[in-house]
């Protein structure tokens, strides 16, 4: 099946897992899908995540969602820039969610990061998504 909106695709099934209460959720690879669960996983809000081989040179994410006292860690995914749209902001205009509470993560020159490791760094880019 093919999917014009991977990271979209992969922000509603993590939604779809945590409100049926899903202690696992699992997705097409890729390499981006790879480095965005990368940065959910550094800052606490899943548990981890593995690369799981499938027959005919195909593989799957299985993602280990977080849970504290029965309710989901992350409580708010949206996605900002789609394939409609692309939202650009360089390192001046980053957005800041829930006032610092959540994050952005950007798809950079320097690769997929936070938007406070892009500050760190001095680099804007794309914003893919915002968590809280």
């Amino acid at each position: 099946m093919s999917v014009n909106d991977p990271i979209g695709d992969m922000l509603a099934r993590i939604r779809n897992a945590q409100e049926r209460g899903k202690s696992k959720v699992s997705m097409p690879h890729s390499k981006l899908r790879e480095n965005v669960l990368h940065v959910l996983q550094d800052e606490g809000f899943i548990r981890g995540y593995a690369v799981v081989q499938q027959g005919n040179n195909k593989a799957d994410i299985e993602v280990e969602l977080k849970y504290f006292d029965g309710a989901p860690v992350i409580r708010e995914l949206s996605r900002i820039s789609k394939p409609g749209r692309r939202v650009y902001v360089s390192v001046s205009s980053l957005p800041t969610v829930y006032n610092g509470l959540g994050i952005s993560i950007l798809s950079t020159p320097k690769g997929v990061m936070s938007d406070a490791d892009a500050r760190a760094q001095n680099v804007g880019g794309e914003v893919l998504c915002t968590v809280f």
